[in-house]
């Protein structure tokens, strides 16, 4: 009996809101999620986790205590945790792969966990919005019937996503929440904006842009930060799209150019500006094959270790 609400499987035959009409807890669950305003997160102890990318990590980590998402507006933020073992995943999910991307976040989190005895899969779902082109209630639907397909017992106990986390401005659709942290130690999941989402913000944002697939950028063993190596060829027509303006790269770059926060575009100009400087990153950035390496220092913030120091 995989995914499971108040301990009976979901019927994925019937459509989402027959779901929440028949577990109203959902929906109130939903409801004080909303209602909670964005906290600000700062980088000390932070690991900011970017689309397509996962974190995973327990709480006896002594560099991180919370993982964090922003900026999805299709997109949804994924965290499941073992309540036994307190392993906790944050992932953000844009519907590449999501079923391969859903098994290899519960083997992450269930390689945390064999040796616990007690204690369940939980898992949470936010973002997404009522978008014209359907695509958070096609992720949705994607994410409800991977983690049904797994082998064990998955519950699903926050669902704020797609129609649960819209709201209407003017005849123009808005997600409500656009990120979201949870603290490790304590499990809480609260809805939250990053100043810093580093570091290699460019680096990381430049790999998603170029069809990466979902990666695992955290060794919680070493508590390392690993970036790379990542590789890519000439990005294709780079000159042409910082040549367009404002309104082009939002209505041609984006999924959802009129709910896009206000830096979209300029964090896409940046993007596309670092792999115009870094057509090949086998040559400028990696040279010797080996991921960039980051641990948290001593003021809680990351530092880049050197491998003679590893």
């Amino acid at each position: 009996m995989p995914l499971l609400v108040n301990g009976a499987r979901v019927d994925l035959a019937r459509p989402t809101g027959d779901m929440i009409r028949a577990h109203p807890y959902l929906e109130e669950n939903a409801k004080i999620l909303r209602s909670q305003p964005a906290q600000i997160v700062e980088p000390k102890g932070l690991l900011y986790v970017q689309q397509r990318e996962f974190a995973v990590t327990t709480p006896k980590d002594g560099s991180v205590s919370i993982l964090g998402s922003d900026d999805a507006t299709t997109c949804h933020i994924v965290v499941l945790r073992h309540t036994g073992s307190g392993a906790t995943c944050l992932t953000h999910c844009d519907g590449s792969d999501t079923e391969a991307e859903v098994s290899l976040i519960m083997s992450s989190v269930k390689s945390f966990s064999n040796s616990t005895g007690c204690g369940r899969l939980e898992v949470h779902l936010v973002g997404g919005f009522n978008d014209d082109r359907q695509l958070s209630q096609k992720l949705t639907n994607q994410l409800l019937r991977a983690f049904d397909l797994q082998p064990e017992d998955v519950h699903l106990v926050t669902f704020c996503v797609t129609e649960l986390n819209d709201r209407e401005e003017q005849d123009t659709h808005f997600p409500i929440i656009y990120g979201i942290a949870v603290n490790i130690k304590t499990a809480e999941i609260f809805p939250a904006t990053f100043p810093e989402k580093g570091p290699d913000e460019h680096l990381r944002s430049a790999h998603v842009l170029t069809g990466a697939p979902l990666t695992n950028i955290y060794d919680a063993k070493t508590e390392q930060l690993r970036i790379g190596p990542y590789f890519w060829g000439p990005f294709p027509h780079v000159d042409f799209w910082l040549e367009q303006d404002d309104a082009q790269i939002l209505q041609n770059l984006s999924t959802s150019p009129l709910a896009e926060p206000p830096h979209f575009v300029s964090h896409i100009r940046s993007t596309l500006t670092f792999l115009k400087e870094h057509p090949f990153p086998s040559q400028s950035l990696f040279p010797d094959r080996k991921p960039r390496i980051y641990k948290k220092n001593e003021g809680g913030l990351w530092e880049q270790v050197y491998s003679d120091k590893i």
